[in-house]
C-alpha cells in the first residue's frame, strides 16, 4: 500500500474500538468518550460482547456483526489477544489498526513470536498496523482523537513520536502557547509495520500540515527515512529531536522501542544532510516548529537586531555568533535613516539600540523595523526587549500606539519575504496577564518568545531550512561506473576467501578511479626492499607490512618511517616481518610496501566510509593520524555526498581552524580535499561490496594532498546480492 494511502487510515470515516469499556479508567472508555466529546462525525463501533451500549453508543460483539465498513480499529486488549484480532480485521477488510499494548519483540522471544503472528495475520488482509506499544493517534481536522488528550487546537504542525510522554509534553506546551495548533499526531511505537518514512510521506501529502515534528529514538529503516526526508523537506520543514546522544540514552531508547538508536554523530550528519532541522533541547522543539510554520526561510544568515537595551543587544549578538548567524553590515543609507528617527544616544550599528527612543513612542519600533528590512544586506530581523509591554511599563496611553505598531510589523514578513522574531520580556505571561500587543503580534503570525536564546535558535532554524532547501534543489550526484581494476581485486578476494583488500590493491583501484598517489613498490624480501629503495630515488621512505591478517599495522609494529639508506631498508624489512609474526600467529604476509615519505608538511585528516546499520553507507571526515580514535573529532554524511556536503563537513569539525592555517600558515587545499571525498563517495556507491574504507592519514597542505594509507574491508555478502539491494545494474 502506498504511503499516501495512510490518509484513508488517519482520516478515518469509521472507527471500531476493540476492548471498549464502561470503566472510565480504561483506554477503551476514554477514547470513545473523547471521540463523542470532540464531535467526531464518522461511525463509531464499540466492540464488547458483554455490553449492550457504552456512553449511549450501541455495542457489538465482534467486527463481523457491524453494519458498515471499518477504516480504523483501535485495539485496547492485551498483546496475547492481538493475533486473533488481526485475523478478524483482515477478514472484515479493515484498513488500519492501532495496537496500544506493549509486550511484543521488545519484551523478548515470546513477545517476538506474538508479534510475528500478529503481523502475518494482518498482512493476510492488507491491514496496516500503527504501533504496537503506542499511545495512538489524533487528527484535529477530522475531530478524531483516540489518544484522549483534551482541548486540542487545530493547526498545521504534525507530530510523530516514539514517546507518549514527549507527545503529551508538546501538546501541553502548545496549549499554554494559546496560538499553536496541531494537525495529526501518531505515536509511532515499535514500527512493526508502518514505519517512520511512511508517516513522512503521509505528512507530505496532508493538506492540513505545513511543518512536521519528529521525536526519534531509533529507526527500523534509516535509509528509507532519509529518502522520505529528502522528498518532504523541499516543501515542508521537518523538526527532529533525536534522542540517544549518549550511551545511556541509546541503551534506554533500545529497551524502549526495540529499535537501533545508532551513534548520534552519524544520525546528526545524515539527518541534516537530508534536510532535517535538528534541535538539541526539548523546550526548543515547539518554538522552532512554530517559527518554521509562520515565517519564510532565511535567504542567508545575515540578521539585524533591533533592541531597546544594551544588555539584550549584547546577549543577542553573542547568541547569534554561537549559532553561526551573522550580524548584517548596515548600509550608510540605513544608518542615516535610523539616525533621523532615533535619539542621538542610539547605537546605529548592528545591533541597533534605540536608547530609550521608543519609551514615549513605540511606533518608532515599526519605523525602524521597516528601515532595517529594506536594507538589502539584511535577511531577517530580531526585535528584543520590552516590546509588547510599553503600556504596562510606562503608560496605558501607549497601548493604542503599540497596537498600531504591531499591526504594521505583522505585515512586514509578507511584504519583504523576510522573517521577524520577537523576543519580549513579557513573553512568558499568559492569559489575562499577557500584554495585548503580544497577542496581536502572534495573531498576525509573528512568533513571540520569552527566551532570547530560543528566539535566536528559531532564526538559526530558519537559516538552516533555507540552506537545506537550496542544497536539496541541486541534482543528486551521478552514480559512478564500476571500474575494471577493483572488479579484478574483488574476484581475487572472493577466490582467496578474504575480506581484507591489500593496501597495494586498494591504491591501484583508487588510482584507476582518479585518485593520485605517490609511487609504491611491494617488496617480498630484503633484496627487493633494497631495489625498491633505490628505484624510488634513494630518498627517505615509509615501509609498511602488507597482510590480510593485519589491519592495524602500527599497533603490530608493521610500520617504519623515514628509512633513509639501503642498510636501513634491509634491516627495516626484517624487523617489520618479525614484528608482524610476533603480533599475529602465522600471518599471511604478502610483503612490505615501500613508498616515499611525504615531501610537504600538512594537516593529517581521515576520510572513511562505514556501513551504518540504520543509514547504510556513511562517510566520516575528521582529524586523522594515530590519535583519530582518541580525538574523535569527526562528522558524518550519508552517501552519496555532493561537493556542498563535503565542504560543509570540513566546516563542522571542532578543529576546523587547523584547516585555515596556524601561526600564519596558509590554509589547506579545501577543494582538493572535497574532491577526494566526493570521489570516495562515488567509488563506494559503485561497489556496495565495500564494508569499510579508511584513508588515514590523508596529509592535506596548501597546494594539494597526499593519501598516505589505504584500508578497505569487504562485506561477507555476495556482490551480486548487494548490487540488487542497492539498485545497481551489473
Amino acid at each position: 500500500m502506498a504511503s499516501n494511502n495512510l490518509i484513508d487510515i488517519l482520516y478515518p470515516n469509521s472507527i471500531a474500538i476493540i476492548g471498549a469499556s464502561q470503566n472510565p479508567a480504561k483506554r477503551g472508555y476514554r477514547s470513545l468518550r473523547t471521540l463523542l466529546d470532540d464531535g467526531y462525525s464518522g461511525a463509531i463501533y464499540p466492540i464488547n460482547p458483554k455490553e449492550n451500549e457504552i456512553c449511549g453508543v450501541r455495542c457489538f460483539s465482534s467486527l463481523d456483526g457491524l453494519p458498515g465498513p471499518v477504516d480504523l480499529v483501535l485495539v485496547c486488549t492485551p498483546a496475547a489477544t492481538v493475533p486473533s484480532v488481526m485475523t478478524e480485521c483482515a477478514e472484515r477488510g479493515v484498513l488500519g489498526a492501532i495496537v496500544l499494548a506493549g509486550g511484543f519483540a521488545e519484551a523478548g522471544d515470546d513477545g517476538r513470536a506474538v508479534q510475528d503472528a500478529m503481523l502475518a495475520a494482518a498482512r493476510a488482509g492488507s491491514v496496516r498496523i500503527i504501533g504496537p506499544n503506542t499511545s495512538g493517534m489524533f487528527n484535529t481536522h477530522k475531530a478524531c482523537n483516540i489518544v484522549g488528550f483534551s482541548d486540542l487546537r487545530k493547526g498545521t504542525i504534525g507530530l510523530l513520536s516514539q514517546s507518549g510522554n514527549m507527545a503529551l509534553s508538546l501538546v501541553t506546551e502548545a496549549q499554554a502557547n494559546g496560538c499553536v495548533g496541531l494537525s495529526t499526531y501518531v505515536g509511532v511505537g515499535n514500527e512493526v509495520d508502518i514505519q517512520f518514512h511512511e508517516y513522512l510521506d503521509y505528512f507530505a501529502a496532508d493538506p492540513n500540515t505545513s511543518v512536521v515534528i519528529a521525536y526519534i529514538e531509533g529507526l527500523k529503516d534509516g535509509r528509507r527515512f532519509l529518502q522520505a526526508l529528502r522528498r518532504i523537506s523541499p516543501v515542508k520543514p521537518v523538526v527532529i529531536y533525536k534522542a540517544g546522544r549518549t550511551s545511556a540514552g541509546r541503551s534506554s531508547a533500545r529497551s524502549h522501542t526495540g529499535a537501533l538508536a545508532g551513534e548520534y554523530a552519524v544520525s546528526e550528519g545524515a539527518l541534516r544532510q537530508a534536510g532535517a532541522i535538528l534541535t538539541h533541547r526539548s523546550d526548543e522543539i515547539l518554538p522552532v516548529a512554530e517559527a518554521l510554520s509562520l515565517m519564510p526561510a532565511l535567504n542567508s544568515r545575515r540578521i539585524a537586531v533591533l533592541a531597546d537595551g544594551g544588555g539584550h543587544a549584547t546577549i543577542a549578538a553573542d547568541a547569534m555568533c554561537e549559532r553561526g548567524l551573522v550580524l548584517a553590515r548596515l548600509s550608510e543609507e540605513t544608518r542615516s535613516r535610523l539616525a533621523a528617527i532615533l535619539p542621538a544616544a542610539a547605537s546605529l550599528g548592528n545591533p541597533v539600540d534605540v536608547a530609550g527612543g521608543t519609551d514615549a513612542d513605540p511606533s518608532i519600533f515599526a519605523a525602524a523595523a521597516e528601515i532595517l528590512l529594506q536594507d538589502s544586506a539584511v535577511d531577517g530581523l530580531l526585535i528584543s526587549g520590552l516590546y509588547g509591554g510599553y503600556a504596562v511599563r510606562f503608560s496605558q496611553d501607549l497601548l493604542a500606539v503599540e497596537l498600531d505598531a504591531t499591526d504594521a510589523i505583522g505585515a512586514m514578513p509578507r511584504r519583504y519575504d523576510k522573517p521577524i522574531i520577537i523576543h519580549s520580556l513579557y513573553g512568558a505571561l499568559q492569559g489575562d496577564l499577557r500584554p495585548l500587543p503580544l497577542v496581536y503580534a502572534r495573531r498576525a503570525g509573528i512568533p513571540v518568545q520569552s527566551s532570547l536564546e530560543t528566539a535566536v535558535q528559531c532564526l538559526q532554524a530558519l537559516a538552516e531550512y533555507g540552506e537545506a532547501r537550496r542544497a536539496l534543489a541541486q541534482l543528486p550526484p551521478r552514480r559512478a561506473e564500476r571500474n575494471g581494476i577493483f572488479e579484478q581485486v574483488l574476484a581475487r578476494c572472493r577466490a582467496e576467501g578474504r575480506q581484507a583488500v591489500l593496501e597495494h590493491e586498494g591504491r591501484s583501484s583508487l588510482q584507476d578511479f582518479g585518485l593520485q598517489f605517490a609511487p609504491a613498490l611491494l617488496a617480498a624480501g630484503e633484496a627487493d626492499a633494497e631495489e625498491a629503495f633505490l628505484r624510488l630515488g634513494a630518498q627517505p621512505v615509509a615501509m609498511k607490512i602488507v597482510s590480510r591478517d593485519i589491519i592495524h599495522k602500527t599497533e603490530a609494529g608493521g610500520v617504519k618511517l623515514n628509512v633513509a639508506d639501503v642498510a636501513s631498508a634491509r634491516r627495516s624489512f626484517v624487523e617489520i616481518v618479525a614484528n608482524a609474526r610476533a603480533a599475529v600467529a602465522n600471518p599471511d604476509i604478502s610483503g612490505v610496501l615501500i613508498t616515499p615519505m611525504a615531501a610537504k608538511e600538512g594537516v593529517e585528516v581521515i576520510v572513511g566510509v562505514v556501513r551504518d546499520l540504520a543509514y547504510g553507507p556513511v562517510m566520516m571526515f575528521g582529524i586523522g593520524g594515530v590519535l583519530v580514535e582518541v580525538l574523535a573529532d569527526v562528522v558524518f554524511r550519508a552517501l552519496p555526498i555532493s561537493p556542498d556536503d563535503a565542504a560543509a563537513m570540513l566546516g563542522e569539525i571542532k578543529s576546523k581552524a587547523l584547516l585555515d592555517g596556524v601561526r600564519g600558515g596558509d590554509p589547506v587545499d579545501r577543494d582538493a580535499l572535497a574532491d577526494l571525498m566526493v570521489k570516495i563517495s562515488r567509488f563506494v556507491e559503485a561497489f556496495p561490496e565495500i564494508a569499510e574504507l579508511d584513508l588515514n592519514p590523508v596529509l592535506v597542505h596548501p597546494d594539494g594532498l597526499d593519501v598516505l594509507d589505504v584500508r578497505i574491508l569487504l562485506t561477507e555478502a555476495s556482490g551480486a546480492r548487494l548490487m540488487r539491494e542497492n539498485g545497481i545494474e551489473a
